[in-house]
């Protein structure tokens, strides 16, 4: 770790760490709170995703819809208006229509090849924006002067490394630079994702080895077309199973904040002390 004592890290000139886990658990909220309170640098995995990496992508998506409709055809043939999407830290909807869902194309959803295609685009994408960190601490130092850095990932980073790989690229390289936090939740706090994804189930990225079982376990069980909703519900739950493991495993390179412990954390002060008694919990458990 590149704090390798509470104090060194209470003590560093420059805070720099990297939120993961499950989406939903606070990552984003503290994240944001620390930019908002002044002096570290937000830097949003899915942001960049949606605007450097699949910003054109998404934008031409628009464009292809667009031109079904006949006055705007005729605009966008004639240059007289603009499409894009407007992705914020708080709102990824751009980014979530485009992944989609597959299934019953009368249904809204996503001929399967084509999902995977959209997926397999955003897998390139996520290992992009992660390695585009260093860039960004050096970014944030040089022209804003900020010398704390908070990395919000998105909740499929655990999907696009391999945790258990020491020489892992995308872990090597970010855990050089940012000791990496993973907020852990409970059981009950599974329950509550599971129970608020059935109400709104949105669009995810899945490694592709589990999203082809569950497609063809799925089918197996669902025979007909494919409800695009009623797959990812299915899939959801198990996908967080899936991933659990896979953060534990991460969090072998860093530290470990319970979900409860980041939701008491009101500011900057709050955040480095809880850091720091996850450095000394790790120490102990190592010892």
């Amino acid at each position: 770790m590149i704090y390798d004592s509470a104090e060194s890290w209470l003590e560093a000139p420059e805070k720099r760490v990297m939120l993961f886990g499950m989406s939903g658990l606070g990552k984003t909220h503290v994240a944001s709170m620390l930019r908002r309170a002044g002096g570290w640098f937000h830097y949003s995995v899915d942001y960049r995703i949606g605007t450097r990496y699949m910003g054109e992508l998404i934008a031409d998506e628009f464009k292809l819809h667009a031109m079904r409709v006949p006055l705007l055809r005729e605009l966008l043939l004639t240059d007289s208006v603009r499409i894009r999407s407007n992705i914020t830290f708080d709102n990824l909807a751009p980014l979530s229509m485009y992944l989609g869902k597959p299934g019953d194309p009368a249904r809204g959803g996503l001929a399967f090849p084509d999902y995977m295609t959209r997926q397999n685009q955003h897998r390139a994408a996520e290992i992009a924006a992660m390695l585009d960190c260093g860039h960004f601490i050096d970014r944030a130092r040089a022209i804003y002067g900020y010398r704390d850095f908070v990395c919000d990932t998105s909740g499929s980073v655990c999907e696009v490394v391999d945790p258990d790989d020491p020489d892992d690229p995308v872990l090597a390289a970010t855990a050089a630079l940012m000791l990496p936090v993973w907020i852990r939740g409970t059981e009950a706090h599974t329950a509550e994702l599971v129970r608020r994804f059935d109400r709104a189930p949105k669009p995810m990225y899945y490694q592709p080895d589990f999203l082809s079982r569950a497609w063809s376990d799925y089918a197996d069980t669902h025979p007909g077309p494919v409800c695009p909703d009623a797959f990812i519900r299915w899939t959801y739950a198990r996908a967080l199973a899936h991933r659990q493991p896979r953060y534990e495993a991460m969090a072998r390179r860093g530290v470990t904040v319970e979900a409860d412990e980041i939701t008491r954390v009101a500011s900057p002060a709050d955040f480095a002390a809880l850091i720091a008694r996850a450095i000394t919990r790790k120490h102990r458990k190592d010892a």
